[in-house]
């Protein structure tokens, strides 16, 4: 099994830095937002509905988009206590 990848920013960073994500679905410009996902990751997240065209002929879509920051679930939550130590 792979080693653990560690997350490089911290929660309260990535959450006062972190832009919305330019995303463009066929050619509708989009915007993913910045998200803190329920799962406790960070990220950004887009939902909605477009129209894509194939053979001409226009279909309708449903957008559903996560990004995710690997390694932010496990980052403290801000004004959390520091995880107990076992006392010897």
């Amino acid at each position: 099994m792979g080693k653990k990848t560690t997350c490089p920013i911290s929660r309260k960073d990535f959450l006062t830095h972190a832009k919305p994500i330019a995303v463009k679905i066929g050619e509708v410009p989009l915007s993913a937002a910045v998200r803190e996902f329920s799962t406790g990751s960070l990220g950004w997240y887009l939902n909605g509905k477009t129209s894509i065209e194939v053979n001409g002929v226009p279909l309708a879509v449903q957008i559903g988009l996560n990004i995710t920051v690997v390694g932010s679930k496990e980052l403290p939550k801000d004004g959390a206590s520091p995880p107990a130590t076992a006392e010897s």
